[in-house]
C-alpha cells in the first residue's frame, strides 16, 4: 500500500527504495509524504528517502538535474555531481556530526588528536536552475497564468515577513467599513500621480482590484512610493475610505537582514567577465590575452599572479561574442562576420585557460539564442566548439549555480543573469536615474533583489510566459548576483549578498559614444571566496 500511496501521488519509485518502502511502518511514511509535497520531486529513490528518513527538511535544488546526475552514475559515466548534490543534501547532517565533535573537545591542544578529513581543493559546479522548458505556442491565456503563478509565489515570500499579518484578499475589502485597518497582497495594475501630487495605484488580486492612495504629506512612505514599479507584487496596510485603501505601510518581498556571510574554508577565488564581443572589430584581443597569461602565470607582479593560481571559478554572463545580424549594418562592425566561426575564436582563447578552473556561460542578447527571457544555453551547433570544451558549463540566463561545496561547506548560491531589463529601470525609476545607476548598475541589482524578480514590470524586456512558473524570480536568495551587459565594472555588498557587475573586452562603440557612455574595459573583479572581498584587476 506505501508504494501505491506515493505512485497515485505522481511519483516515481526508484528500484532500490521498493524494499525500503515495504518495510517502513505506515506512519513515518506518511511524515515523509508531506516533505516530499513541498518540492517538486518526480523520482524517490534511496538517497533521498534515507535524507528524508532523518527528520529533516531538504533543501531546493534542480531536481530534473538531480535525476541526470543518477543516471550518469548507472551508466558508470560521471558519479562527481550525483555525489555533490547528496553533499548539498546532507550538508545540514555532517554540519552537526562536525559541531558534536569539536563540542567534546575540552582543550584548545586535543584538536589536534582529532581526525577531520579536509575536503580536496577542487572545482565544484552544480547547476541549482537552469531554464530548458521545449518552446511552445503561446496565447493570452499564458500572461494570465504567468502572472497568478507571479503572485502566488511572491506572495509566499510575502507572508514570511512578521510585519505582514491579517492579510485579507481584495474582493474581501468591500466588506470592510470605513477607517477600518485592512492589509492586501496585490500585483500592482496602474501607477499615477494626481493633480494634487498624490500618487494612486490600482492593485488586484484573483479576486479583484482596488484603489490606493498614497499621499504627498506621507513623508518616507510618500519616497517609498516612487520605488513601486508596474507589475510588481507588494503589501499594503492601511485604513479603508468609501471604495479606496489610504495607505499607511509598503512592505517590498526584499532580502531579510542580517543573512549569514558564508566564507570557504579555503582561499580560493572566482571571477566575473562578460561582454568579450569576439568577432568585432573593436574587440579588445590584447587585453584578453593578458587576461589568459595571468591565468597561467604569466602576467602581473608576485601577488598578482599567486590571486591567479588560485582562481577555480570563472562566471561569463553573456555576449561572448559580436554576433550577427544584431543591429542593422553590424556586418560594417564585424572582424569574423560567421557566428560559428566567432565561437570558434572564442574557445581557442578559452582552451588556453588552464583546465582545472571551472567556466561557466550564460548567454546574452548578442549570442546564438532567443533574445527572450529566460534566454536557454547557447545553440549546440553554433556554439559547438564551446559546448565540446570539459570544463565548460553552460546555463541559461537568469540562473543559479552552487560553487565550492564540500563535505564540511555548503558552496556558494551564484545568480547570474545578463541584465537586458536594467536599461528599462535605469530611465523609469527616479532614485536610480538621479544616482547615475547607467555608471554604477551594482544599484539596479540591489533594486531588483528588493522586488525579488528581476524583470517585474511587463514592458522592461521581452520575455517568455511561463504558466507554471516565472522563471525570472528570485526565490532562493543567492549568495553572490552577477551581472553583464553594461561595460561597467563595479561591485558592493547587499545584505550579505556579493553584487558583481562585469566589464567588457570591447573599446568604446559608436552607439556608446552617442550616448555619453564611458566603458571600462578590461576590468576584472575578482571574488576572494575565503574572505568574501572583491578585488579589481585591470588588464586594458
Amino acid at each position: 500500500m506505501n508504494i501505491k500511496n506515493f505512485l497515485e501521488k505522481g511519483f516515481l519509485i526508484s528500484p532500490d527504495a521498493i524494499k525500503i518502502l515495504k518495510d517502513e511502518e505506515n506512519n513515518n511514511i506518511q511524515h515523509i509524504n508531506k516533505k516530499i509535497l513541498k518540492e517538486n520531486l518526480v523520482v524517490l529513490n534511496k538517497d533521498i528517502f534515507n535524507i528524508l528518513n532523518n527528520g529533516r527538511d531538504i533543501i531546493s535544488i534542480n531536481w530534473r538535474e538531480f535525476e541526470r546526475s543518477k543516471t550518469l552514475v548507472e551508466k558508470g559515466k560521471n558519479n562527481k555531481i550525483y555525489h555533490t548534490f547528496l553533499d548539498l543534501l546532507n550538508y545540514e547532517e555532517k554540519k552537526e556530526k562536525l559541531n558534536k565533535i569539536l563540542e567534546e573537545v575540552q582543550k584548545p591542544e586535543q584538536i589536534k588528536n582529532i581526525s577531520i578529513e579536509k575536503p580536496l581543493i577542487t572545482p565544484s559546479v552544480v547547476v541549482l536552475k537552469s531554464y530548458n522548458k521545449e518552446p511552445k505556442k503561446r496565447e493570452v491565456g499564458h500572461f494570465v497564468k504567468h502572472f497568478k503563478v507571479r503572485y502566488d509565489k511572491i506572495k509566499k515570500i510575502l507572508l514570511i515577513h512578521q510585519s505582514v499579518q491579517d492579510i485579507i484578499s481584495i474582493g474581501k475589502t468591500k466588506l470592510k467599513q470605513e477607517k477600518e485597518q485592512t492589509s492586501i497582497i496585490g500585483l500592482v495594475e496602474n501607477k499615477v500621480i494626481t493633480k494634487n501630487g498624490n500618487v494612486i495605484l490600482t492593485i488586484e488580486d484573483p479576486t479583484g482590484q482596488i484603489k490606493v492612495l498614497i499621499s504627498k504629506n506621507k513623508g518616507d512612505l510618500f519616497e517609498t512610493s516612487k520605488d513601486i514599479v508596474l507589475d510588481e507584487v507588494i503589501c499594503i496596510k492601511g485604513v479603508m475610505g468609501k471604495d479606496i485603501l489610504f495607505a499607511q505601510k509598503i512592505t517590498f518581498p526584499g532580502i531579510p537582514l542580517n543573512r549569514e556571510l558564508k566564507k570557504s574554508p579555503d582561499e580560493i577565488y572566482a571571477l566575473f567577465i562578460s561582454d568579450i564581443h569576439v568577432g568585432s572589430k573593436s574587440f579588445l584581443q590584447s587585453s584578453f590575452l593578458k587576461f589568459v597569461n595571468w591565468l597561467n602565470g604569466e602576467e602581473g607582479d608576485e601577488r598578482i599572479r599567486e590571486i591567479g593560481k588560485k582562481v577555480k571559478y570563472i562566471f561569463i554572463p553573456g555576449d561572448l561574442v559580436a554576433g550577427v545580424g544584431v543591429y542593422p549594418g553590424q556586418e560594417v562592425d564585424l572582424d569574423i562576420p560567421n557566428i560559428k566561426e566567432q565561437y570558434e575564436s572564442l574557445s581557442n582563447y578559452l582552451s588556453k585557460i588552464p583546465k582545472d578552473i571551472s567556466i561557466i556561460i550564460a548567454p546574452g542578447n548578442h549570442d546564438a539564442t532567443r533574445l527572450a527571457e529566460p534566454q536557454p544555453t547557447l545553440d549546440k551547433d553554433l556554439a559547438k566548439s564551446l559546448w565540446d570544451m570539459q570544463n565548460v558549463i553552460m546555463v541559461s540566463s537568469p540562473s543559479l549555480v552552487n560553487i565550492h561545496s564540500s563535505e564540511n561547506f555548503p558552496g556558494f548560491d551564484v545568480y547570474m543573469y545578463h541584465g537586458s531589463s536594467y536599461h528599462y529601470y535605469k530611465s523609469n525609476v527616479e532614485k536610480l536615474r538621479l544616482n547615475k545607476a547607467h555608471e554604477n548598475p551594482t544599484i539596479v541589482s540591489e533594486f531588483l533583489l528588493q522586488k525579488r524578480h528581476i524583470a517585474p514590470t511587463h514592458e522592461a524586456t521581452v520575455y517568455i510566459p511561463d504558466d507554471e512558473e516565472d522563471p525570472l524570480i528570485i526565490d532562493k536568495i543567492p549568495d553572490i548576483f552577477v551581472t553583464g551587459d553594461h561595460h561597467h565594472s563595479a561591485n558592493s555588498m547587499f545584505n550579505n549578498i556579493n553584487i558583481i557587475s562585469c566589464s567588457c573586452f570591447q573599446k568604446k562603440t559608436e552607439y556608446e559614444e552617442k550616448r555619453g557612455y564611458e566603458p571600462d574595459p578590461g576590468m576584472v573583479p575578482v571574488l576572494n571566496l575565503k574572505t568574501r572581498e572583491v578585488e579589481t584587476i585591470n588588464f586594458a
